[in-house]
């Protein structure tokens, strides 16, 4: 399996641990990039293969050895997750080879429907993971989401505990950014939300992110506030899924930490501005009440994209009209379940 972005390799998983359940005789490679290891790390009869994109396995001659390095595996199925030009080419030398391949079918064309500003579809499509559950299908395995199992809290080891201290009775995680603009609520009000939230001495409340400007963005949004801490560039990535899984919540916009902390079985409310639920990228084994989007009466070419690449006048302010009030609320009903 080739995969990429955060987010899409996250949507993997909770695939991927129903299926070593329901089929513990068979074994599985994961094919991806090595900083995504972690993931993966803990569900048995699941091997990580690297993916080494800059060296061993770069341009097309790379990926003819990369074939030859999973051939080596014995590998007899081929499942194409990700269906993107180099892996459709792994995916072609498997086929050529005489082994059993498929890929994942994207519903471009229903995603189209229900972007565009005239004549819209608007109604909910095939979620990732029914998407990649179909890939199995046409392999022969039936995979069945309905009892997802996730793993058990990852103890926390001593360098997160001399961060964040060791009583909590609420661990709040929000993750403010995602990689386009058109997917990030307002930071003004994302403060609104985190001034409410700090009031509660039984919160804590920790802000994820990463990168030079978007730490100092999150020391501004936690400066003079006890009980809300940056975790940004303090810890490891490790780390950081060990943390995510011992959160109560997590506040989340349309992201790769949305995936992360439903991969890991934490209740995660998002919020949603240029994108859409219906799209069939909200988190795993989430509520559709906990998405919260943006109002479509006042703006009703939402969604205008998939991935929130696309720029449209006049709704930038869009996620305004997600309430402070209503998000805080969201929050509240989760920590009381």
């Amino acid at each position: 399996m080739r995969l990429s972005a955060m987010g899409d390799v996250a949507m993997t998983v909770p695939v991927l641990r129903a299926f070593v359940n329901q089929y513990p005789e068979v074994k599985i490679t994961v094919v991806s990039r090595p900083f995504f290891k972690p993931f993966f790390d803990g569900i048995p009869n699941l091997s990580f293969f690297a993916f080494d994109e800059k060296e061993r396995h770069k341009g097309f001659l790379g990926l003819i050895k990369l074939f030859q390095d999973l051939r080596a595996l014995d590998i007899d199925a081929f499942a194409d997750l990700h269906n993107v030009l180099r892996s459709k080419i792994v995916k072609t030398l498997f086929a050529l080879s005489g082994k059993k391949t498929a890929s994942v079918d994207k519903g471009r064309a229903e995603k189209k429907a229900l972007t565009q500003s005239e004549n819209k579809v608007f109604k909910p499509l095939t979620t990732m993971f029914e998407r990649h559950t179909k890939v199995f299908e046409q392999l022969g395995f039936q995979v069945n989401l309905d009892n997802p199992i996730f793993p058990p809290k990852a103890i926390l080891d001593s360098d997160i505990l001399n961060i964040i201290g060791t009583s909590h009775q609420n661990l709040i995680g929000i993750a403010p950014f995602a990689q386009y603009e058109s997917k990030v609520y307002p930071l003004d009000l994302i403060q609104e939300v985190i001034n409410t939230l700090s009031l509660d001495s039984n919160n804590t409340i920790l802000l994820f992110g990463g990168g030079k400007k978007e730490i100092e963005t999150l020391n501004s949004l936690s400066s003079g506030k006890q009980n809300v801490i940056n975790m940004a560039g303090k810890i490891k990535f490790t780390q950081e899924l060990q943390l995510i899984s011992n959160l109560d919540v997590m506040l989340s916009m349309d992201s790769g930490n949305a995936h992360i902390a439903a991969m890991l079985g934490v209740k995660v409310i998002t919020l949603w501005g240029a994108t859409h639920p219906y799209a069939g990228f909200s988190p795993f084994n989430q509520l559709l009440e906990n998405a919260l989007v943006s109002d479509r009466n006042l703006y009703p070419k939402l969604p205008t994209s998939v991935y929130g690449n696309k720029k449209v006048e006049e709704y930038e302010d869009a996620m305004r009209t997600i309430k402070v009030e209503d998000i805080v609320s969201s929050i509240q009903t989760k920590l009381s379940e």
